[in-house]
This record gives C-alpha cells, sequence and structure tokens, in this order.
C-alpha cells in the first residue's frame, strides 16, 4: 500500500514501478494440514506455510512486503518499484539538484514522488545500496555511511523546524564527504525555511499516459506481454476513449490502470468497453452514487459489504457474510424508526404471470451484477487431501472495493460497529483474516482520532488465532504510513507489555509481516518486550507466534546478523524463560536441519553450515551458547557434528578454522569443553575420511 494517497483513490501504488493491486495475493488459497499455501504468484509476497505442530487454527501466513522500509532496501523491491519507470517533467531539475548531494522534493500524495526518489538513488548509487530513513530522524546529527543513497519520506515538522542554511550546508557536506546522496520528500502544503529553497524542487508528476506506455513496454520486456501482441495494447492505448480517460485524473497510478486493463484486453479477450467500464467503475464518485442507490435495500447493501470487505474470496465465504449482514442491517433499521421506512429487508417478491411469488428468489450471480460485481472462473485447487472448487468474487471495478467500504465504515454511523460485529459470527473461512485485515488497515489509514486502532483490540486479544491475524494485517497497512507510523509504534509497545498473552500475540504477528520487514530493529525490540510476561499456560502460542515472526525476519539477508545475536542473547537467559525457550527451538531447527524447519515454506533458510559460513564472528557465541544451554546443546553438537562429516558442509563453513576458534573460546564454558573432549575421545570415527582427527 502506497502512503501517497489521492484524490482518485488514496491508496493505490504510487506509480509506474508500483506493484499490480494487491488484491490478487490472496485470489487462490489451499487448505494444506495445518497451514496454508497460495496458489500462484502474489505480486512480490512471500508464504511461510505453518507446518503440522499444533495450532490455534487454520490461518493465512502470506508475508506481506513492504512499500517502504526503515533500513536497506533489497534490489528487488527497487526493480520491481521502477517497472517501467516514466520520468516526471522535474526530472531534469532533480537530478540536477541532486548533485549537491541532498534533495528535498515536494510533492502531492499520489504523485509518485517515492517512485521518483528511488530512480535518481538508483542512477547515483545502484539498486543494492539505497537505504530508507525514520520520517522522525533528526538531520541536523544524523551521520551518513559511505557510498549509500537514503530516502527520507514526508518530513516530520518538528524536524524540519531545526533546518535552515547552516544545518543544511553542513548536512550537505557531510554527504558529500560519504559520497552519499539523501532524497527527503515533502508534503506540497509544507513550506520549508526559505533559506532552503537552493536544494528544493518542486516535483512534476509524468502525465498519465506516458506511464501507461512505459508501463507496457515494461510489461513485453517482463513477458508478461507477448512482444508481438505490444502493438495492438499501444494502438487501443492511442483510442479516443483512452486519451480522454487518462485526461480526466493528472495521476501516475491512472496509467498503471490503463495498462493493466490493457493487458487484459490483449491477452484475456476482454472488450475494450468492458475495460473502460472497469475503469469507470473504480471511481470514488461512481462508488458513492452506487451506495447511495442502495441505502434501502438491505439485501444490496450486504453484498455490497460483504464484496468490499472479503473481495477476492470465494463466493461461499462472500454469500455467508452478506446473509449475516443483512440480518444486522434490517435489525439495525427496525431499531431505528427513522431509517425503517427506507430500509427494506428485502426486495418486493417477484409476482408470476399467474400471482404466485418467485420462491427462488434471484440467482446469486444476478445480484452480483446489480451491484457491479462479479464472479470469476471457477478454478480447482487442492486443499491437502482432496481438491475443490473455488471461484473468487471482485468488483468490476479495480478500485471499487476500497471506496465503497471507506465511505460504508467512516461515514455512516454505526456501520463499523455492524462489520465487526458480523466478522465476530463469521467462523474462520480460508484466508478471511489476509482479505478483511489488509482492507480494513486500509480503511483505517483514512480515520481520525486518537482511538482509531482501537478498534483492532477485540480481535487482537481474542483466543482463536486468525483474528489475531486480522488485526495483525490491519497494522501492517496502516504502518505504510508514514504520518502513522508514530501511532502503529505507540499501540504495539503498548500491547506488547500487557499480561494478556493473546495481545502479545498480536505484536508478534504483526512483526511476522510488513511491519517487521521494514523496521526489523523495532521489531526484534517488540518481541524481546513480548518475552517479558508471563506466559500464563499459553507458552506454545507465545512462543509459535514469536518463532514464527524470526522466521520471517530471516527471510531477508539484512536481517540475518540482528536476528542472529538477538538469538544468541536469549539463549543466555536462564532455563525455562520464555526468550530462552524461543531461541532454543530456533538452533535445535539451525543445527538438525534448517530454520525456518522443512516443513515450512520461506523464501530462505538457514542452517547451522550457513551461518557459521557466512557470520563467523557471529556463529561463534552462537555455538558457544548453545552448548553451553542444557536445552539445545545436544543439538548443537549433532549439528557440529553433521557439518564436520559432510565434505561440501566443511569446506563451506570453513570448519577447521572455526573449530580452532571454538577451542579458544572455551575457557569457563562447560558445555564447548564437554564438545571438544567428546570429540577428541571419538576422532576416530567421527573424522572425515582422508583427514587426520
Amino acid at each position: 500500500m502506497s502512503d501517497e494517497p489521492s484524490t482518485l483513490l488514496d491508496a493505490r501504488p504510487e506509480g509506474p514501478g508500483a506493484a499490480a493491486p494487491e488484491a490478487d495475493g490472496y485470489r487462490n488459497r489451499q487448505h494444506v494440514g495445518h497451514g496454508v499455501a497460495v496458489v500462484g504468484g502474489v505480486g512480490g509476497d512471500f508464504h511461510y506455510h505453518a507446518g503440522p505442530e499444533p495450532r490455534d487454527d487454520s490461518v493465512s501466513e502470506v508475508v506481506l512486503r513492504p512499500e517502504f522500509r526503515e533500513g536497506p532496501y533489497p534490489a528487488e523491491d527497487v526493480a520491481r518499484r521502477l517497472l517501467g519507470f516514466a520520468q516526471p517533467t522535474s526530472y531534469a531539475r532533480c537530478r540536477e539538484a541532486l548533485g549537491h548531494h541532498l534533495l528535498f522534493l515536494a510533492a502531492e500524495r499520489g504523485a509518485g514522488a517515492g517512485t521518483t526518489a528511488f530512480a535518481l538513488l538508483q542512477e547515483r548509487c545502484g539498486a543494492d545500496r539505497i537505504t530508507g530513513l525514520n520520517s522522525a530522524e533528526d538531520l541536523t546529527a544524523w551521520q551518513p555511511g559511505p557510498g549509500r543513497g537514503y530516502l527520507l519520506r514526508w518530513l516530520a515538522p518538528d524536524v524540519a523546524d531545526k533546518l535552515g542554511e547552516v544545518p543544511v550546508r553542513a548536512l550537505c557536506h557531510r554527504l558529500r564527504e560519504a559520497g552519499s546522496f539523501l532524497v527527503v520528500t515533502v508534503a506540497a502544503e509544507f513550506r520549508l525555511p526559505a533559506d532552503t529553497t537552493a536544494w528544493q524542487v518542486r516535483h512534476i508528476p509524468p502525465k498519465p499516459y506516458d506511464v501507461a506506455l512505459h508501463r507496457l513496454r515494461a510489461l513485453a520486456a517482463e513477458r508478461r506481454l507477448a512482444p508481438d501482441l505490444l502493438p495492438l495494447a499501444l494502438e487501443h492505448l492511442d483510442r479516443s476513449e483512452f486519451r480522454r480517460y487518462l485526461g480526466t485524473f493528472p495521476l501516475p497510478a491512472v496509467g498503471v490502470d490503463v495498462a493493466e486493463e490493457l493487458l487484459e484486453v490483449v491477452t484475456s479477450g476482454r472488450t475494450v468497453a468492458t475495460a473502460l467500464e472497469n475503469l469507470r467503475l473504480g471511481g470514488v464518485q461512481e462508488a458513492h452514487a452506487a451506495l447511495d442507490g442502495m441505502r434501502d435495500r438491505a439485501d444490496q447493501l450486504a453484498l455490497t459489504a460483504s464484496v468490499a470487505l472479503l473481495e477476492g474470496l470465494d463466493r461461499t465465504v462472500i454469500e455467508q457474510f452478506a446473509a449475516t449482514l443483512r440480518t444486522l442491517f434490517t435489525e439495525r433499521a427496525a431499531m431505528a424508526p427513522a431509517l425503517a421506512p427506507r430500509f427494506e429487508a428485502a426486495p418486493p417478491p417477484a409476482v408470476t404471470p399467474a400471482d404466485r411469488p418467485d420462491l427462488l428468489g434471484p440467482a446469486f450471480e444476478d445480484r452480483c451484477a446489480e451491484i457491479g460485481a462479479q464472479p470469476g472462473p471457477p478454478r480447482i485447487v487442492s486443499s491437502g487431501r482432496y481438491r475443490h472448487r473455488t471461484q473468487p468474487v471482485a468488483f468490476r471495478g479495480r478500485h471499487r472495493a476500497e471506496s465503497v467500504l471507506r465511505r460504508m465504515w467512516l461515514e455512516h454511523e454505526g456501520m463499523a460497529e455492524l462489520f465487526w460485529t458480523g466478522l465476530h459470527a463469521l467462523p474462520y473461512q480460508q484466508g478471511a483474516d489476509l482479505a478483511a485485515g489488509r482492507a480494513i488497515g486500509r480503511v483505517l489509514v483514512h480515520a481520525t482520532g486518537p482511538q482509531a486502532l482501537r478498534q483492532l483490540q477485540t480481535f487482537a486479544e481474542a483466543d482463536q488465532r486468525w483474528r489475531r491475524r486480522l488485526a495483525a494485517y490491519a497494522l501492517g497497512e496502516v504502518a505504510q504510513n508514514a504520518e502513522l507510523m508514530s501511532g502503529v509504534q505507540a499501540q504495539l509497545r503498548q500491547w506488547a507489555g500487557v499480561r494478556d498473552v493473546n495481545r502479545r500475540c498480536t505484536v508478534a504477528e504483526t512483526c511476522a509481516g510488513s511491519y517487521g520487514l521494514a523496521r526489523p530493529a523495532a521489531a526484534l525490540n517488540l518481541l524481546d518486550t513480548v518475552l517479558d510476561g508471563p506466559d500464563e499456560g499459553t507458552e506454545p502460542r507465545l512462543r509459535g507466534a514469536v518463532v514464527f515472526a524470526l522466521g520471517v525476519l530471516l527471510g531477508e539477508e539484512t536481517n540475518h546478523r540482528s536476528v542472529l545475536r538477538r538469538i544468541t542473547e536469549w539463549l543466555a537467559a536462564p532455563d525455562g524463560t520464555l526468550r530462552h525457550a524461543c531461541a532454543a527451538q530456533v538452533t535445535e531447527a539451525l543445527c538438525l536441519s534448517s530454520f525456518p524447519e522443512p516443513h515450512r515454506r520461506a523464501t530462505r533458510k538457514l542452517t547451522l553450515a550457513d551461518v557459521i559460513g557466512g557470520h563467523p564472528d557471529l556463529a561463534l557465541p552462537l555455538v558457544v551458547a548453545a552448548l553451553d544451554a542444557p536445552a539445545s546443546r545436544t543439538a548443537a553438537a549433532e549439528g557440529l557434528a553433521a557439518v564436520e562429516r559432510d565434505p561440501a558442509l566443511s569446506r563451506r563453513a570453513a570448519f577447521d578454522t572455526f573449530l580452532r576458534a571454538l577451542a579458544d573460546a572455551s575457557a569457563g564454558h562447560r558445555g564447548v569443553i564437554s564438545f571438544l573432549l567428546t570429540r577428541h575421545r571419538n576422532r576416530g570415527t567421527t573424522a572425515p575420511e582422508g583427514k587426520s582427527a
């Protein structure tokens, strides 16, 4: 989710380099044992499959990648953001200003300033050397690292108050000395001190037509669009209907939407008229007009609300939730006399030629058509032991779900409570936590008042894991907004320190997603706080959530050092504590197989040989702590023996060198001494062939 909202659709991806709409991320799900696997791609997100160990219930464990980070950006994330990048009109001025190593880029929300900043920094430093900064970073005292590009999005007012010509010149000097560059995005309505004008550029976004053109060419280069179909797509792009639509809203995201619709036109047989209608129906005004037209129809309103909250899920789930909401809406009308005359519980019964009532009622697809939605093509998916058919339901308008849900949730009194009541009554359906959590998070970005996030507390303290996952997904969406990050952090810190185990589990679940990947240092500190409280007899639940979060963080190489250090610290905690138990579980998996474990799906798994070979300075204290701890001693010894026996693993880990370092560090560590003595006694049988003991 972009943090640069627009008047067309505030939570659209930010520009031509943004990922495709993320609704595709939860389209196809399958139930596998005790977890969830997802069929097909998820727009850059990765999937973590919960294995056969006991769980509260089956949940979605899709790990969503953040759009913005505080820390290093993976090169592949930068490349994804810049897919089909169209240079804005002001790009030459930005490039010239950044020659002074510092640029304040003033922009409207949704105008693509973040994408432009990535392009500028990639030119200067490369895609693998870009780092995000906290918007509250004190730039007067900040020290840049050597040869890096830095992005600070949406400068905080209290930071800006400290800036002036003298501190800005000093900042430029530090950047120049380090050979680094900094781009700071500033809200257009915000005024920096007048004496910093020399470093400021007003961002002028690219024309949506140019964005669509570059996007289509990039899709062809990626082979998502067959190169021989590109001329046809460009021919459609030049049609007067599309040019007229592109001229309606001067935002980069409009060009991305047009390119995606044209992709469907030339690859899947979608008609031009349907593509244009899909674009039109996604507008905010059209969504609001549709809602106003059904305010006295409980059946239509309930189905609209169900699709808006759970878009992309199977029709059975949509129907079930719509039935629940319909009852709630009808009860609401009965309790409010002012609404009752205009709120019909059901459409008037159809009358046949013989004046007999229509007992069947309208078909589901006809009901969907009335509200501008449609079931997609059926597909067969695997569900562990069997296969079943699923049929996702979505609005025809590309962004209609978000517009409708935001209007219902925020503009109409009592509607938010009805949604929560309906979710409480809903038995868990695969993917409901992911779909509803993200949808609610996008709404809460626009909620007002200091208690906005407190709406999530009931689900955050629920016994069912899927409810906690829903709250975690919602918090992760809100956290993508720079201005709201401090509120999310404060809420998570508060929940991390309470006695209630479930709320602490929700904090860990939030760290196991886009929030944790965007702010790994803050996530590790939260996990540490979570383990401070009592377990109150539910240790497996809390330990599982924390270990899951550690596995997600270790999925990115930039987090390896900080996570391994924290695991080592926790191993040194007293036996019987939650910290020690979590660290021992991770260490045992590292030594005996991999972490995350073989039955889990993850982007990357680490083994003991990987840790020793890739981070020998961190592996040594980790192994020492593991050998000293009774809970992990046996696993560590077996893991070291397995590495030594396997010539390939031994070479990868430079095991002889590591063993000498381990011997040098053995003083005062009984577990290490015991391991070395046992190895010495058994050297005749454990030494690899051809190698002396």
